[in-house]
């Protein structure tokens, strides 16, 4: 048993979209249902399942055990994401963007219900391209997936976290004296 499923218990369950769906058979239609259900713990967790069967019951239960197989970690800065990323699938782009403490989240649909389940309290995000439910649900796992704390970011890099913000810190002193100097000649 692995460290996201013996807390399934904490896990909370929010149903994005149900679809009916219809099979043409020779003696006419066949209807299934098919649930689309994200489950997050608030504490920086959250997965997503597609769940099909014949009773939109049974589609919600089969969509929270997909949920717990795809569990994953959101990593956060003060309730808001490290750094800006952009989370694709399909033709869904969906960008989210870091926000000051106490904007809220901003965002629309699926992604809201993600960032509240994940515990993510301050972002901003942005979907472009298509706005299938499914897709703007897998366009944002990605987003999230693309995500590492900023401790990892260093150790990557092999320095500590003092030395990555003080490079950070030069690095945009250079490019905003770069972009007066430039402006200043024109």
């Amino acid at each position: 048993m692995d460290k996201f499923t013996e807390n399934s218990e904490a896990l909370q369950e929010r149903v994005v979209h149900i679809s009916r769906v219809a099979k043409v058979v020779k003696g006419g239609r066949r209807f299934s249902f098919s649930a689309l259900v994200i489950s997050g713990d608030g504490q920086g967790r959250f997965g997503f399942g597609l769940g099909k069967a014949g009773e939109v019951p049974d589609a919600i239960r089969k969509g929270g055990e997909q949920c717990k197989k795809n569990l994953m970690e959101v990593p956060s800065v003060d309730g808001t994401i490290p750094f800006e990323v952009v989370g694709k699938y399909g033709s869904c782009r969906v960008v989210m963007n870091p926000a000051k403490k106490g904007r809220g989240i901003i965002a629309g649909g699926a992604t809201r219900v993600i960032c509240e389940l994940a515990g993510i309290k301050d972002i901003v995000c942005k979907v472009h391209g298509t706005k299938n439910t499914s897709n703007v649900v897998r366009a944002t796992y990605d987003g999230f997936a693309q995500l590492v704390s900023t401790k990892q970011y260093a150790a990557e890099r092999g320095m500590d976290e003092g030395q990555l913000f003080r490079q950070l810190r030069k690095n945009r002193k250079n490019t905003s004296t770069s972009a007066d100097s430039s402006e200043a000649t024109a």
